[in-house]
């Protein structure tokens, strides 16, 4: 499957989040140029996300050997969304090892602590792309989110209490 139209839809997505937290931009301003990898680890690409002075940009590659990344976040899609969501703790999903955290821990911080601060939710923010949709589709995206929890087992044990 060619990467470019999902590059396409989630660099929408991002703009979005971007467009309604200016905040979350604000916080991860710096006079240096950072790219954090997020590897989904049962998904054939990585999101890259390039964070330079006042913008916050996605590109997505199929593997990270050809891409300059100052840090790398794997795991599951689930846990990873989980975490821009608020649903799972960072910190459960490190010391479980579910979560692998490499290269700049600080630059990891700064977007893990402007995410949480924003008070991002994917679905939420999807939804808000999908005008005059938004209210249908979040409705039918938390019901089939909850199915899909409830069906791999994953519960409430290390959720930190604002869901999206």
């Amino acid at each position: 499957m060619p990467l470019l139209p999902l590059e396409i839809a989630l660099g929408r997505l991002v703009k979005g989040i971007v467009a309604r937290h200016p905040e979350l931009v604000g916080r991860l301003n710096g006079s240096e140029w950072r790219c954090v990898a997020v590897d989904p680890n049962d998904l054939p690409f990585v999101i890259l996300l390039d964070m330079r002075e006042g913008s916050l940009t996605l590109r997505l590659a199929r593997t990270l050997d050809s891409e300059t990344a100052h840090a790398r976040i794997s795991g599951p899609l689930i846990a990873l969304v989980g975490l821009v969501d608020g649903v799972y703790d960072g910190d459960a999903l490190f010391f479980s090892r579910d979560l692998v955290i490499e290269g700049d821990i600080e630059t990891v911080l700064a977007l893990r602590n402007a995410i949480d601060d924003a008070d991002i939710g994917l679905l939420r923010e999807t939804a808000a792309l999908l005008e005059p949709y938004a209210a249908p589709f979040d409705r039918v995206g938390r019901s089939a989110i909850a199915v899909v929890r409830r069906t791999l087992g994953l519960g409430g044990a290390e959720h930190r209490g604002n869901a999206s």
